[in-house]
């Protein structure tokens, strides 16, 4: 039962360190139809932020702010390079990916790996230092769960205000945005932002709970996100109650809970990757069969 405990509560935490991610991906991929393939740079960009911060001696929820505006700066390159110069949106994401390498290596000075052990965090100062015996325990849950929690709402508050309306319309109808007298090119790269903002910020936590940062965290994000996308969209978007934010949070759970069962059935290391990619694969199936029988049960009502 401890052991069972202890993988539960693994999976719940860094099912919501990234899911603030996957909020993010599910802005670029669902709601702009846009394949941005830069998270793969902001996750470690926020990593990377964090880690030379707080070497700094800057307070640990500030690097948590900074690491967003980061993030959302990357996203704003993204999203001038497709809608200012007319690049293909997958090129548009690389040629960020690949330059935020070599700046994650400049934050670094020069190393892949730079860790902040016994420094202040988040899970060690401000709320998380009011906490005491089993609560102080599980600080790393409660915290991340907070975060992650409160994200949602205000993304969900966001998405009723007339921006996010607009911002959630023009992946389907721009004319429509045009017709209201904005901008959907800006609108998109708002969109952009935020999504790369909450990579940056879920990169930004994990370094926190590890007290590292690592130059290559950010592989293999942008399949992560979109497997926890569409199996959070898939198994709960046709429940009505349950809103899109809440589904992708708990589609990078159960992603989680995946990998980390696989891993316990005695799967390799090595064939990590491999496995996230088949899991990605059946998500993308599922979600048609599914998209298809509820679109078929609509046509016989």
């Amino acid at each position: 039962m401890d052991v069972f405990m202890r993988l539960l509560v693994n999976v719940l935490e860094e099912g919501f360190i990234y899911g603030l991610m996957t909020m993010g991906v599910f802005i670029t991929y669902s709601v702009l139809h846009f394949p941005d393939l830069s998270v793969d740079g902001t996750f470690p960009l926020g990593a990377c932020l964090t880690a030379a911060l707080i070497n700094a001696g800057v307070h640990p929820p500030a690097a948590l702010a900074i690491a967003f505006a980061a993030g959302c700066a990357a996203g704003a390159v993204t999203g001038f390079l497709h809608v200012k110069l007319r690049i293909t949106d997958l090129l548009s994401g690389i040629l960020v990916m690949t330059a935020l390498w070599s700046v994650n290596l400049v934050i670094l000075g020069g190393r892949a790996v730079l860790p902040f052990y016994n420094k202040p965090t988040v899970f060690n100062t401000g709320i998380a230092s009011l906490l005491s015996g089993e609560l102080y325990k599980r600080r790393v849950l409660i915290i991340v769960a907070a975060i992650a929690i409160a994200i949602k709402l205000l993304l969900d508050i966001y998405y009723k205000t007339k921006s996010g309306l607009l911002l959630r319309a023009v992946g389907d109808n721009a004319q429509f945005v045009s017709s209201q007298g904005v901008d959907p090119g800006g609108m998109k790269a708002l969109g952009l932002m935020l999504g790369n903002g909450l990579a940056a910020l879920s990169g930004s936590v994990l370094a926190q709970q590890a007290e590292s940062a690592n130059i290559q965290s950010g592989t293999g994000m942008v399949v992560m996100g979109l497997a926890s996308v569409i199996i959070g969209t898939s198994l709960l978007g046709g429940v009505r109650w349950i809103k899109a934010t809440t589904a992708v949070l708990f589609g990078a759970i159960i992603y989680k809970a995946a990998l980390v069962a696989a891993m316990q059935l005695g799967l390799p290391t090595n064939y990590l990757k491999l496995l996230m990619s088949v899991l990605f694969a059946a998500a993308l199936m599922a979600g048609k069969t599914l998209d298809g029988r509820r679109a078929h049960g609509k046509a016989r009502r």
